[in-house]
């Protein structure tokens, strides 16, 4: 498969005119693990994100351990743009992480062609609905580690995998949600795992 093509920062970048082709992916995630970094970093466009500054309303409803400097929070979707190609688009969508606003990712996966899981290993349980929603939707996914820089256990990606309990045929890769070329690779692996998948259902009799 092509890689990622563009290489402008953030800004208004226009749709090619040549674009006819949209494919919608979801990044999807525990609470504070890196989403609106990761569809910040990577978007040709001014992401839309509805991150709000965090209040004492959600003590107790929020679990905000090991996400102690986290002062913002999203409460709907991220919303970014990066093109692959003249003609083919990815459309990002951050789901919040937040457990009360679970009900959203559903309706978010509906006409997803991919999915993102970035994973804090810090925290490694919080992945587990997202792994589940989206093997129970059927929805082809890879899953990102999303290294912190406190980070201080190091597990191996093995290690990881087990821990996961996710099957060989699932990629798995580190990555740096604040870096864009970082950001660009985890959706070349999730492109190219497509791409893989689809090759595999042709040649199926």
């Amino acid at each position: 498969m092509g890689s990622v093509t563009s290489e402008l920062p953030a800004g208004r970048t226009p749709l090619a005119d040549a674009a006819e082709t949209g494919l919608k992916i979801v990044i999807v995630g525990g609470f504070g693990v890196g989403k609106t970094t990761l569809v910040r970093s990577v978007s040709e466009i001014r992401p839309l994100n509805t991150e709000e500054v965090m209040t004492q309303a959600g003590v107790g409803v929020d679990e905000t351990s090991g996400v102690a400097g986290k002062t913002t929070t999203t409460v709907a979707f991220d919303f970014g743009r990066i093109s692959l190609n003249e003609r083919m688009v990815l459309y990002l969508f951050g789901a919040p992480g937040q457990e009360r606003f679970w009900f959203l990712w559903d309706r978010l996966f509906s006409g997803t062609l991919g999915a993102v899981v970035l994973v804090d290993t810090r925290r490694m349980d919080d992945s587990w609905y997202a792994i589940d929603r989206l093997e129970h939707h059927g929805t082809p996914f890879v899953v990102a580690v999303n290294r912190f820089d406190d980070d201080s256990a190091g597990h191996s990606l093995d290690e990881i995998r087990q821990a996961l309990a996710l099957p060989p045929h699932v990629p798995l890769i580190e990555c740096d949600a604040r870096v864009r070329r970082s950001g660009k690779d985890v959706l070349i692996t999730l492109v190219d795992h497509l791409y893989d998948l689809a090759m595999a259902r042709e040649t199926t009799p």
